[in-house]
């Protein structure tokens, strides 16, 4: 039965996190194309109109949904606690964006702008909202750039610009996730050992890590995720 839109409207009634839980189900089992006012609402069990009550569109609930992803990711780096390791401490958080990925393959692709609703990318000139800038996402983003400065003040590897160092990382990182989920890693028997682990043993020597060591850390951290399989 349709919910009625006059219903109470305060943050926490639950309703916009059903329209969000109801919208990623739906990238989940149909894809971007799927995402519609009418039948997030239909998911949900609520009315359409309750969709532009509570975003006021369509693009405004993808933003509000790409948001979540990046809060979801941002908690998790919260919850890893550093070690006297900063070179596995960081690989972990790799790994922990992995993770997220592998569960969240549709969600993940929204999040880094590789799929849009009905189109590939929005239009020039638009207003559409980017996740790269987005609080929830530089709340996330934060934790990334305090590990990479940690590379040198912990581990005394060359960083001269933490920012820099970090955007990297999250270069090199999202790369290999994007690609593994495209399936173009399916010749490996194990993609992140055999692609994921040398580029990150490669960028730690890169700053002046012991390449032993970095291959030592990058193992420590491979036992502190659990990866979902593909």
């Amino acid at each position: 039965m349709a919910e009625d839109t006059t219903a109470a409207q305060s943050p926490s009634n639950g309703i916009a996190e059903r329209l969000i839980a109801a919208t990623i189900s739906l990238l989940a089992t149909q894809g971007p194309g799927a995402i519609k006012a009418r039948t997030v609402a239909a998911e949900a069990g609520m009315s359409t109109m309750v969709v532009y009550n509570y975003f006021g569109g369509v693009p405004e609930l993808v933003n509000a949904v790409v948001d979540h992803g990046f809060n979801e990711i941002g908690s998790a780096f919260a919850r890893l606690e550093d070690t006297d390791d900063p070179v596995a401490d960081l690989f972990t958080m790799a790994l922990t964006t992995l993770a997220y990925a592998r569960s969240n393959p549709h969600l993940y692709d929204a999040m880094f702008g590789l799929s849009r609703r009905a189109t590939y990318r929005p239009a020039e000139g638009t207003s559409a909202h980017l996740a790269g800038h987005s609080p929830a996402f530089r709340a996330a983003y934060v934790h990334v750039t305090e590990a990479a400065a940690r590379l040198g003040v912990s581990a005394g590897l060359s960083i001269d610009d933490p920012t820099a160092a970090a955007g990297a990382l999250w270069s090199f990182v999202h790369g290999y996730i994007t690609l593994e989920l495209a399936s173009h890693f399916v010749e490996f028997d194990d993609p992140v050992r055999q692609v994921l682990v040398p580029m990150g043993v490669t960028f730690c020597v890169g700053l002046g890590a012991d390449r032993e060591a970095a291959v030592i850390s990058h193992e420590a951290a491979l036992a502190r995720v659990p990866l979902p399989r593909l």
